[in-house]
């Protein structure tokens, strides 16, 4: 489990800060490295389906999810959804190796 952090006001020293955020993008790596594992599972399960490893329209869905709970968060919704269309390219270029990019858009 992950040790809390003090609340930004709490921290009185640049340094602090910048403590406390790269233990952050620690985690968020952290974190990004465990989804990668189940985008490669998809991308096994697309290949058996005959399922593109592009797919538009599931593409825009998580897209949207990100912007929508970016919002909800308080975080930038452009900053998230651009985000999540750099994470998406890279998987799908990941996903290419396995499943091709022939097939349906699912």
């Amino acid at each position: 489990m992950s040790e809390a952090l003090p609340l930004p006001e709490a921290v009185q020293t640049r340094a602090g800060l910048r403590a406390c955020s790269d233990a952050l993008c620690d985690r968020l790596i952290g974190i990004l490295a465990a989804r990668l594992t189940f985008v490669d599972r998809v991308a096994v399960l697309k290949a058996r389906e005959g399922i593109a490893a592009a797919a538009p329209s599931r593409m825009q869905a998580v897209v949207d999810r990100v912007r929508t709970r970016a919002e909800v968060t308080g975080f930038v919704p452009d900053i998230a959804g651009a985000m999540a269309r750099v994470m998406i390219e890279q998987r799908i270029a990941r996903e290419a190796r396995v499943s091709g990019q022939n097939g349906r858009d699912a």
